[in-house]
């Protein structure tokens, strides 16, 4: 599980601070560790405290409830959202549910059951930390922009399906060889098609030179789903 830094840690101390304890639920594994990755290493008043691929997962963890809980709206569970955000509140904890597909009817059903928001997986992690800082209280409330309020431009890079693929298969795990293997195609090929997206998303603005930003970039996009 990430955990702050020292020096993190030793600056908190000194300000007097208690971190904000979240949770965050999420089933695809690469992009749950790439979120609370994210989260330790720039958002320092915030400690991540449960890191679940399941519902079970996050309500069985002895660090459950925490203050905040980051939730996939599309978790493949049985379990509704309507519940799970229901029972976050009532151990009470704050829930910002996120989701790929934002439709009027996920958003609604997912505040009405008591979320304090709900945000569109294609809004940068920073962004979504702005809005996790107002639900908390950590913003003040002359300073905060909220989410709503932003018109957020973000380009989605034309991918070839050779290149598509590579990149689902690249972020799901696999090591570049193994790309390769799975698609039939010679190691060098799985290359360039790898390079080719980072290529064509740094040139929309978003960069992706690490594999943890690929990752974030296919969810931002909608291509984990």
């Amino acid at each position: 599980m990430p955990t702050a830094t020292g020096v993190e840690r030793d600056a908190s101390a000194r300000r007097g601070e208690a971190r904000v304890r979240v949770a965050i639920v999420d089933d695809h594994e690469v992009l749950l560790d790439s979120l609370g990755s994210w989260i330790t290493e720039n958002a320092p008043e915030f400690e991540v405290a449960v890191l679940a691929t399941t519902w079970l997962e996050l309500v069985h963890d002895m660090n459950f409830p925490t203050d905040l809980v980051l939730l996939d709206f599309q978790l493949r569970e049985p379990v509704s959202i309507e519940a799970r955000v229901r029972t976050c509140r009532a151990a009470g904890a704050k829930v910002i549910v996120l989701s790929g597909v934002e439709t009027v009817e996920a958003r609604q059903r997912a505040l009405a059951a008591g979320a304090d928001d709900f945000v569109s997986k294609a809004v940068p992690m920073r962004a979504v930390m702005d809005v996790a800082r107002e639900v908390v209280g950590l913003t003040p409330e002359a300073a905060v922009v909220h989410h709503r309020q932003l018109t957020l431009v973000v380009e989605r890079p034309k991918l070839s399906p050779s290149e598509q693929e590579a990149l689902l298969l690249y972020v799901s795990g696999l090591s570049t060889g193994e790309v390769a293997a799975r698609m039939g195609v010679q190691y060098e090929t799985a290359k360039t098609y790898l390079r080719r997206v980072r290529e064509k998303y740094a040139r929309a603005g978003r960069p992706a030179s690490k594999k943890a930003e690929l990752v974030r970039r296919a969810a931002e996009d909608g291509l984990l789903e």
